[in-house]
């Protein structure tokens, strides 16, 4: 076997190492020291954290919708550490474990998350008990809180216009056709005048771009918000559109929801296409005329712009207070506010 110089036993060890994350093979990822089990490891002790994706600083609860990465940490009885793959930075692979969970739901690669719709986690608390394979003794557990103050948003779009097609470029002119040699006079053996050179023949106009489409209308949109409890207070709000139905609880104290329903833009005309260029007037005496340049095709117009969706709020007395928590966008396509509309009347429970 021939020896591998070092810069060569490097780029097979990178080769190697990125040929399994590619491919996914655990069982060659532990075979080559990549990745670890901790079967027959001796383990005294597991410790749990949630971390952000971005830049692993820690999560002490998640909003609905919101998720973190989990960091297990599994000590050995001489103190040394045994950290998961991911955020954790290290090698051992999360089927080390079983994870139980409540509430919260958790991915095959530690990705812990809080289900959007709020009716499923209201009043609770989410729950992890973590267990090494093997050792039910050795476990650990996390209690993860619920929290409401964060920015909601929720979109109803409409439509962008289709764009409009490019006029065709014209053909260009042919070239005329050049004059013969000039004839010789046979008496005296010099050449004759030449005759003149045709003309060439003129390019082909462009063609048309055509018009843009219009923008689509964005969807109609009706919200309901109400107190859900006064101490501490928390906003309960519904908003429908169409068949579309979504729930919110807000922290009024630095929670908020934005609802946009802005109208499609209008798509861009078509360019229109260039003019053919005039052919080149033949060689010839005197030279032939050059072709006329075909003339451009005109753009076509761009399309209008959707309208914005109506927006619709009604409000518990109770919770008016709290309005400025709410906004929305509903602009058309070309700019314009659209209608909206508060109306302060009672609002039962919304769920």
């Amino acid at each position: 076997m021939h020896n591998l110089s070092p810069e060569r036993l490097r780029r097979a060890v990178v080769l190697v190492a990125v040929s399994v994350a590619v491919s996914g093979c655990t069982d060659l990822a532990v075979r080559l020291g990549l990745r670890t089990r901790l079967a027959g490891v001796p383990i005294s002790a597991v410790s749990v954290a949630l971390v952000t994706r971005r830049d692993h600083s820690a999560v002490s609860a998640l909003g609905p919708g919101q998720s973190a990465q989990l960091v297990i940490v599994a000590t050995n009885p001489e103190g040394q550490k045994f950290v998961t793959v991911g955020a954790g930075g290290g090698k051992v692979l999360f089927d080390s474990y079983v994870i139980d969970a409540s509430v919260v739901n958790v991915s095959k690669r530690g990705r812990v998350s809080l289900p959007a719709d709020p009716l499923l986690s209201e009043g609770r608390t989410g729950h992890l008990r973590i267990t090494l394979v093997g050792h039910p003794g050795v476990a650990a557990e996390l209690h993860i809180p619920v929290r409401y103050d964060i920015a909601y948003q929720l979109d109803f779009p409409g439509a962008d216009g289709a764009p409009g097609m490019d006029g065709m470029a014209g053909f260009d002119g042919m070239p005329g056709m050049d004059a013969l040699p000039a004839p010789v006079d046979p008496a005296t053996g010099l050449p004759g005048t030449r005759g003149p050179g045709a003309a060439g023949s003129n390019g082909g106009d462009g063609g048309d771009g055509s018009n843009g489409q219009d923008g689509w209308p964005a969807a109609n949109v009706r919200i309901w918000m109400r107190l859900a409890r006064a101490e501490p207070d928390l906003l309960q709000v519904k908003v429908l559109s169409g068949v579309r139905q979504s729930f919110f609880l807000v922290d009024p104290h630095g929670g908020s929801l934005r609802v946009l329903a802005n109208g499609g833009q209008g798509g861009r005309g078509g360019s229109g296409g260039r003019g053919g260029r005039g052919g080149r007037g033949g060689d010839g005496f005197p030279r032939g005329m050059d072709g006329q340049d075909g003339r451009p095709g005109s753009d076509g117009r761009p399309g209008g712009g959707g309208a914005g969706g109506t927006i619709t709020v009604s409000v518990d007395p109770a919770a008016q207070r709290y309005l400025s928590c709410l906004s929305w966008s509903n602009r058309s396509g070309d700019g314009a506010s659209g209608p909206a509309k508060i109306i302060v009347e009672p609002v039962s429970s919304l769920w």
